[in-house]
């Protein structure tokens, strides 16, 4: 069964560790999704494979939220600049992000594995 407080938590603790990552562009990035992953997995507990779940939707969750927030960023300023149609390039950048937040939620089950060992 699903923890979703340990989700949230790891969502919010990658997103945090992720706005610090733009330091490290690349290692920071990955880092701050183990560190999510990590965070989700340990409160979580349960051992490697709810360890591995709870990080996988902890680095999910946190991916789509920067995905919305971005997309209707992009939206606003599209509106804003070229109407109704130009609007619409938030969908494309919501639907990127949400595909790399997705491929990039793998550091973070790999981060809650190692979370739920260590609980």
């Amino acid at each position: 069964m699903t923890n979703w407080r340990a989700v949230l938590i790891g969502a919010l603790v990658g997103i945090v560790a992720g706005l610090f990552a733009f330091a490290l562009p690349v290692v920071g990035h990955v880092g701050a999704g183990l560190i999510g992953g990590f965070a989700a997995g340990y409160v979580a507990g349960g051992g490697l494979l709810s360890g591995a779940w709870h990080g996988l939707l902890a680095g999910a969750l946190g991916g789509l939220l920067l995905a919305v927030i971005a997309g209707l960023l992009v939206a606003v300023v599209g509106l804003t600049i070229g109407g109704p149609v130009g609007a619409l390039g938030g969908l494309g950048v919501f639907a990127i992000i949400a595909l790399i937040a997705f491929l990039l939620a793998v550091d973070s089950a790999i981060g809650g594995a190692l979370g739920g060992l260590l609980d």
